[in-house]
């Protein structure tokens, strides 16, 4: 678990649930769609109401490892894997309170223009950021 460079903590939630009693497929990639987000606004200077470049994102992936049922919190370690001119590829895990890898996740973002929605290169000081969490 020492892996990863950034760590944040999401609640699961009562409607998190699926008929099958456990948190459903669609809420993984939201959970790691908040953490991303969350560290590139806290950490990064992703400004939401600005005119700066966002991140759209162009492809994700899930595997799925063991169940997780409200109203465990899910443990999410983040890392990029690669960092582009105006892409990065983050590699995410997320684990149960009992340390149980419970699934393994990449999100990549393009950075584009806000207006022209045109690839931009990821500036100072989120490369810098984004840096910091480049896996050996």
């Amino acid at each position: 678990m020492t892996e990863y460079g950034y760590w944040q903590d999401v609640p699961t939630r009562w409607k998190d649930n699926d008929h099958y009693g456990h948190v459903n497929n669609a809420v993984h990639y939201s959970v790691m769609d908040t953490v991303i987000n969350t560290w590139l606004i806290e950490r990064a200077g992703l400004d939401l109401d600005g005119d700066g470049p966002i991140g759209l994102c162009v492809e994700s992936h899930c595997v799925y490892k063991a169940s997780v049922s409200f109203p465990d919190v899910i443990s999410v370690g983040l890392r990029v894997a690669h960092l582009g001119t105006s892409s990065v590829r983050y590699e995410t895990g997320l684990f149960r309170s009992d340390r149980t890898l419970v699934a393994e996740g990449t999100f990549t973002h393009v950075f584009v223009d806000r207006e022209t929605r045109r690839p931009v290169p990821i500036a100072e000081p989120m490369r810098s950021e984004l840096e910091k969490l480049v896996s050996a």
